[in-house]
């Protein structure tokens, strides 16, 4: 069983780069495959990134490529995600979820495929 934190969503002004955390307990760290969704109101959940298991790779929806960026430390259980350029389309919920990764290269892209959820952290972009 995984627990997952998220921390770093607030306020800020289109232009501005943000840097979300999302600390990970349970199993060691390196088992999971992670992820970062996000839902604005009246939309449905979409992942903005994802990362594998070994950081050998990396997804980013098209609304944040270039702008994204997912990283993870495996020595401190923590995944962030670094919005950079953020626009008031960005405006939404953050979450961060988790995954016991089958393979060390996959990423997995949907929702259904990710059994642990943080709580959220919204992000408020004012144009």
């Amino acid at each position: 069983q995984a627990q997952l934190a998220e921390s770093g969503g607030g306020l800020v002004q289109a232009g501005d780069s943000l840097r979300l955390s999302c600390a990970v307990s349970g199993r060691t760290f390196s088992t999971y495959a992670v992820a970062w969704f996000r839902q604005a109101p009246g939309l449905e959940r979409e992942c903005v990134a994802a990362i594998s298991r070994d950081s050998s790779n990396a997804y980013y929806a098209d609304s944040v490529k270039g702008r994204g960026t997912i990283s993870r430390n495996n020595a401190k259980n923590t995944v962030y995600l670094q919005m950079d350029s953020l626009k008031a389309e960005d405006t939404a919920v953050y979450y961060c979820a988790a995954i016991e990764g089958q393979y060390y290269s996959w990423t997995y892209t949907s929702d259904r495929d990710y059994r642990y959820w943080g709580q959220g952290t919204q992000v408020t972009v004012s144009s």
